[in-house]
């Protein structure tokens, strides 16, 4: 039985600039315009190679075992070059190169609160230099740019996640700990997960929705690769593994962020610098696990409230305690997280409360979008 998730990443983040604006993220509404989530208008140049939906739910070969090893061995040809390695001052992780202008696609736990990289080619050439793009924690995608894209440079195609079925037969593609150029396979055990990264004492870790789940195994170092399916396009992004409570990994439980998410997240930072709608959910407050009598968790405390964001238009004030949403607990800042990962802005949501006084009430929010 697992009692967390861990990132995969070689060394997890300590009190870095990422993590420490990812405690607010959760929960705290930022200023949020509108987009279509669309790269620049280039006349497709610096768009990323995409497959079909009926294309991307690869099937099996239907010729035996040496056609099924074929089809391994033609999907890690293809794949493999577009695989990196990213090298930080904290660790190291995987990457896929997303277009020819030299875009790569990675998590934000990888690149952390870095701006400048190394990245190693599966060529095995010397490492190139690279600065961040844009990185957005709360669903753990960051993009970096090369300086110099050498020529050849080969961008993955990408297919669609919404297309995957459980019992797809995936590769995982990356750079566990720090041995480049693996791949391990398994397959989609399902679909629509939702999992909270682990933080550290004082930073909770981001709680990203609709992660894929895979047996394919994922270690440290593969965070940032690509998750592929037999026709060689990428329909996910490795980014953690489950844990058991000694915090040693458990085997065949990993998950992924999909193809359809880091595409569109990926296409508004290229195109802005930044997520401008990021389809999440949020109150608009920062916020703090209450302990109960018994030392257990026992809500959510409003530390700060945004004047401008849906908590403060409800009623809910600093010193108010968060039992519940829609009627289901929220003991801590990660349930809360949990609840929000499946809500959208403009969702209608009952949220409970306590009050300093010790008054309870039950008031009517209209969520937020989370920046």
């Amino acid at each position: 039985m697992t009692s967390a998730v861990g990132r995969s990443a070689a060394a997890r983040r300590g009190r870095r600039a990422g993590a420490l604006a990812l405690a607010a993220a959760a929960l705290f509404a930022g200023v949020a315009g509108c987009s279509d989530g669309g790269g620049k208008d280039d006349g497709g140049k610096n768009a990323p190679a995409r497959a079909s939906a009926s294309e991307s739910a690869a099937a099996a070969p239907e010729g035996g075992s040496d056609d099924l090893q074929s089809a391994y061995r033609k999907v890690v040809r293809d794949v493999l070059p577009s695989v990196v390695q990213i090298t930080t001052s904290d660790g190291l992780g995987s990457g896929v190169v997303y277009d020819d202008k030299g875009h790569i696609v990675t998590n934000a736990h990888v690149v952390g609160s870095a701006t400048a990289f190394q990245v190693t080619l599966a060529t095995g050439s010397q490492p190139l230099t690279a600065k961040l793009v844009g990185t957005y924690p709360p669903n753990d995608v960051a993009v970096i740019k090369l300086d110099s894209p050498p020529d050849g440079l080969k961008p993955a195609q990408w297919g669609e996640s919404a297309a995957l079925e459980v019992g797809t037969i995936v590769l995982a593609m990356g750079n566990p700990l720090g041995l480049s150029g693996s791949v391990s396979q398994g397959i989609v055990s399902a679909l629509n997960r939702t999992q909270s990264e682990a933080g550290d004492r004082n930073t909770p870790g981001a709680t990203i929705p609709n992660l894929i789940q895979t047996t394919a195994a994922i270690n440290p170092g593969n965070s940032g690769g690509a998750l592929v399916d037999l026709t060689g396009k990428v329909v996910g992004i490795p980014t953690l593994a489950a844990a058991t409570g000694t915090d040693s990994l458990a085997p065949g439980i990993g998950f992924a962020i999909p193809s359809d998410t880091a595409k569109n997240l990926a296409d508004q930072m290229i195109k802005d610098g930044k997520v401008t709608d990021s389809d999440r959910a949020a109150l608009g407050i920062t916020a703090t696990t209450v302990v109960g009598r018994q030392g257990a968790p026992a809500g959510v405390g409003v530390v700060q409230v945004d004047p401008n964001g849906a908590a403060a238009k409800a009623g809910i004030k600093a010193g108010d305690v968060i039992t519940s949403v829609n009627g289901t607990e929220t003991t801590s800042q990660a349930a809360l997280s949990e609840v929000l990962a499946g809500l959208k802005p403009g969702d209608q949501a009952k949220v409970a409360v306590t009050r300093s006084d010790g008054s309870t009430a039950t008031v009517d929010v209209t969520l937020g979008e989370l920046a």
